[in-house]
């Protein structure tokens, strides 16, 4: 509750407020200032009488009240939500399970740290109600489906807009799969044998996880193996020390630039450094900047929580036997590290055991593609987890282990990759224990170089372009509607009722565009619709002559004056007979003595002069297209005022698809 002196002041400040405000409203007498007046009068009024209420409560319950008001005229995106997801048998309720199932269907999980809320707060009343209910059929009231998607709703409103990095998820996925099966048939490279733990590893093992920077997901195979990180620690560590101390401190002691030696050789570059982060030797000098001068178990704890966060709390482990091997089978790692103890590579007094054991320890870490690839992706997304949402990696450091994976990632191979394959938009583990010749698994290798484009909403089909390509055209984007021509787009495209982009712009007045689709993109005017109009008729109807004119023009370029008439193929068989004279009945706008016209009309290859009279057909002519033979005839007509002569084409696919007529009256 307010005490006195606070009322006071809150009720001298309103009052302060409504003297100035009928000031104003001396100068200004509109309504706007008036309805603004009498607001200041009813506050007033309600602050003079004596409440039990405080003021803080009375103004809470009025934000509510205001709040319910703005939502009853703007749906929340919980509303909407909910009302897509209402079960057509119990319109109260919403199934929160078919929600999920279309999460899923985006790549979403269940499991994405992002919907822990909304999963719990689903369990809590999964229990409240008695009959047994699994997710997938839990039916909700509106404000219990609310409450359980209101912590996830933004997630939930991409998802459902499909404003995704990975908007064509399924058909992404299908392809991956296509790759996947087809590099579990590769059998080539060696597993790695320099420890007892690596060489018995099963050669058939073959595991893919990816992750998107929005939190996409998909596994196949072996994803959820455990394996350790062995070198893939080494982009990690370098990526946590120099966020943690900086790049140019940790470049005073190691390079960045490719070494063209092997992973393991004994050499360092021309400034006494090793060459990059990601061989054995900057390895070795990064994992001795990490947390230098702590103690050696306060180190390895740093270490797991990073890699921990990396992973968006997804599994990392230790793999004690390796570590044991590792620190067995050193003597190469100890003779590289004296001689760089020997150059002085090593920041300040170290101890070179207990240096290689922290080294042997994160080569030791374990981790599953899943974890991994949210990893990775975490790097893609410049250092932000895609499944938290936090910050892990500082932005320039991430970009400087991009830039390192992918000079000198791949060891040897790193050069050729830069040309072969470009990893992009998403983190992607691949673990498959056979490697070749130059430490690399085989199998991996062979999937980064199967190149597609995620990014493309492509692949669409026909109804997605018409849709789009009529859009642009109702609004007038000629912009747009170039791009779709420069990418190839067939305007001639049209949607279910026959109309064409020509037709809609030509009905809208849209003379630009009409331009561009005649001069530029030469799409066809001569296309009727289903009710028989063409783009022509659509402008004279709606009163745009100029655009009439225009496309009068470009359909007596195209046929010259050859008017089209569309017969479907069952009228078409009975009249086009092998040979005989033809009944065409024009549309009810035409004239009469235009309505009966008879056209001799020969479908045989070969024109039989014997079976017409001379003087009703002369020149005639084939010309052959696949399967179709037209005929240029000529034919005196009587009764036509004018008109003196006849020129008809038939076209007849052969197929049982429809016969174009084309008739034109010349003076």
């Amino acid at each position: 509750m307010y005490s006195g002196t606070p009322m006071n002041a809150l009720r001298a400040k309103y009052r302060l407020a409504e003297d100035q405000h009928r000031k104003g409203l001396k100068a200004m007498e509109s309504d706007e200032y008036k309805c603004a007046s009498a607001a200041v009068d009813n506050v007033s009024k309600i602050l003079k009488n004596n409440r039990k209420s405080s003021i803080t409560r009375m103004l809470n319950d009025t934000a509510k009240g205001l709040k319910h008001v703005y939502q009853l005229s703007h749906p929340s995106q919980e509303d909407l939500t909910y009302d897509l997801f209402k079960c057509s048998k119990k319109p109260e309720e919403a199934s929160l399970g078919k929600l999920l199932s279309v999460l899923r269907s985006f790549g979403i999980r269940e499991d994405d740290p992002r919907l822990k809320h909304t999963i719990e707060k689903m369990h809590e009343y999964e229990l409240q109600i008695e009959d047994d209910c699994d997710t997938r059929h839990c039916l909700l009231n509106k404000e219990q489906f609310k409450e359980c998607i209101r912590p996830s709703i933004n997630l939930i409103a991409q998802t459902l807009r499909n404003d995704l990095i990975i908007p064509c998820w399924g058909e992404f996925i299908a392809k991956i799969k296509e790759i996947f099966d087809e590099c579990a048939n590769i059998h080539e490279g060696k597993v790695a044998d320099y420890i007892p733990q690596l060489a018995r590893m099963d050669p058939k093992k073959w595991g893919l996880s990816i992750c998107t920077i929005d939190g996409q997901r998909i596994s196949y195979g072996d994803a959820r193996v455990p394996f350790c990180f062995q070198s893939i620690s080494k982009a990690f560590n370098y990526a946590i020390v120099a966020s943690d101390l900086g790049a140019d401190f940790v470049h005073n002691y190691v390079g960045h630039e490719p070494s063209g030696r092997l992973f393991n050789e004994i050499c360092l570059d021309c400034n006494g450094k090793p060459h990059n982060p990601l061989i054995n030797a900057g390895a070795i000098i990064v994992t001795s900047l990490l947390k230098m001068g702590h103690k050696m178990a306060d180190r390895y704890d740093f270490v797991l929580t990073q890699y921990r966060k990396l992973a968006g709390g997804g599994y990392i482990g230790f793999n004690n036997a390796t570590f044991l091997s590792e620190r067995d089978t050193a003597d190469r790692n100890y003779a590289l590290s004296y001689y760089m103890k020997e150059n002085n590579c090593f920041p300040g007094s170290v101890s070179l055991r207990d240096e290689l054991d922290f080294y042997f320890q994160l080569c030791s870490l374990e981790t599953t593609c899943e974890s991994a690839a949210v990893m990775a992706a975490t790097l893609a997304n410049g250092g932000v987890c895609p499944l938290t949402n936090e910050t892990c990696i500082s932005a320039r450091p991430c970009r400087d282990i991009l830039s390192l994976m992918y000079s000198c990632g791949m060891y040897d191979y790193s050069g050729q990759f830069a040309f072969q394959a470009v990893p992009n938009l998403m983190g992607i583990c691949i673990w498959s224990p056979p490697l070749d010749k130059m430490s690399n698994s085989v199998r991996g290798v062979s999937f980064y170089t199967k190149k597609i484009d995620p990014r493309k909403r492509g692949m669409p089909n026909e109804s997605e372009l018409i849709l789009e390509m009529m859009f642009a055209t109702k609004k007038g984007d000629i912009d747009d509607v170039r791009r779709m021509f420069l990418g190839g787009i067939d305007l001639n495209m049209s949607d279910y009722d026959g109309r064409t982009a020509l037709h809609l712009a030509a009905s809208e007045g849209q003379s630009l565009m009409v331009d561009f689709f005649l001069d530029i993109a030469h799409v066809n005017p001569l296309v009727r619709d289903r009710w028989n109009r063409t783009a022509y008729d659509d402008a004279l109807s709606f009163g745009f002559t100029k655009i009439a004119e225009k496309i009068k023009s470009a359909m007596d370029k195209i046929s010259g004056g050859f008017v089209p008439i569309t017969i479907p193929p069952e009228k078409a068989r009975q009249l086009l007979p092998e040979n005989g004279d033809v009944l065409i009945n024009l549309p009810e706008e035409a004239n009469d003595w235009e309505k009966e016209l008879r056209i001799v009309v020969d479908r045989l290859s070969c024109f039989d002069h014997s079976n017409v009279d001379d003087d009703c057909v002369t020149s005639p002519s084939t010309v052959e297209n696949g399967n179709a033979i037209s005929y240029i005839l000529e034919k005196s007509c009587e009764g036509n005022g004018d008109a003196s002569a006849l020129d008809a084409e038939s076209i007849s696919d052969g197929n049982g698809g429809q016969i174009d007529l084309r008739i034109k009256f010349s003076d």
